[in-house]
């Protein structure tokens, strides 16, 4: 759906990092219900905001036009991100943008996004177009069919990388091995628990404190919120074609921390 009239950017959540429990109450009688409501956390994407903005759109408006919005989560990025994705506003009825400049990090922002969000369903999806958007469909089906988590795996049929280094294989097959030891029944629910393209029942999670570490926010949801039912969706993982990549050593620390406050703090 289209609109000439501008959104005001949305209002940084403070406090405690847990995702509201949806009332219905406050939904206007005349007012279409939001299902669906996707969180795209960004840092320097501008050149991808256009292209997945329009794809993304394209797609969901075949399953559930009108239904869904799209939250764009951006840590004041310099090459001003924020802005494109407010100046597309303008074309993009279901698009929310928020700018964060006080806090960093890619899990904090998603569950900012999610803190704001109107619906019952609640997504992530990276905007570098490395996730394919087709597998947003196969997420939302098997929401549909009562899971409480859906996420998207590389690691089981139809899942794959394009064209990973020895080194990256490495580190993240390391890295869910790792997981395995330390946190066995968490990281065990899943192929891949360092997704970071999922969809989850608001109600699973609602309610939680979440204190999740760096850009791993999977980990968090499956170690905190109440789910019973996970179901996994192949996809691979696709090069990226603009902007810049965000993999470094760090995450790879980061992921560890996160693992071990989970197992001493759960």
């Amino acid at each position: 759906m289209r609109t000439t009239q501008a959104n005001s950017l949305l209002t940084v959540p403070t406090g405690l990092l847990k995702v509201p429990i949806l009332d219905s109450n406050t939904t206007k009688p005349d007012s279409t219900k939001i299902k669906l409501s996707l969180v795209i956390p960004t840092y320097k994407e501008s050149q991808n905001i256009p292209t997945i903005l329009e794809k993304i759109t394209k797609l969901l408006d075949t399953k559930i036009p009108n239904a869904y919005e799209l939250i764009i989560v951006d840590d004041n990025s310099p090459d001003l991100t924020w802005e494109v994705a407010q100046n597309m506003a303008q074309e993009y009825s279901q698009l929310r943008v928020m700018c964060r400049r006080k806090e960093r990090g890619l899990s904090t922002a998603v569950v900012r996004g999610w803190q704001v969000a109107k619906g019952e369903i609640l997504g992530v999806i990276d905007a570098d177009l490395q996730h394919p958007l087709e597998t947003l469909l196969k997420l939302l089906a098997e929401i549909e069919k009562g899971a409480d988590l859906v996420v998207a795996s590389r690691h089981v049929d139809e899942g794959g990388v394009s064209d990973w280094s020895l080194v990256r294989r490495f580190l993240s097959r390391g890295a869910q091995l790792l997981g395995l030891v330390i946190l066995p029944e968490v990281v065990g629910r899943v192929s891949d628990p360092m997704s970071g393209y999922f969809m989850i029942n608001r109600q699973a999670i609602a309610g939680h404190t979440l204190s999740p570490v760096g850009y791993k926010i999977l980990i968090e949801v499956l170690g905190r919120g109440n789910i019973c039912c996970v179901v996994e969706v192949g996809y691979v993982f696709q090069e990226r074609l603009g902007g810049e990549s965000k993999v470094t050593w760090k995450q790879y620390v980061e992921y560890l921390q996160h693992l071990l406050i989970l197992r001493f703090t759960k």
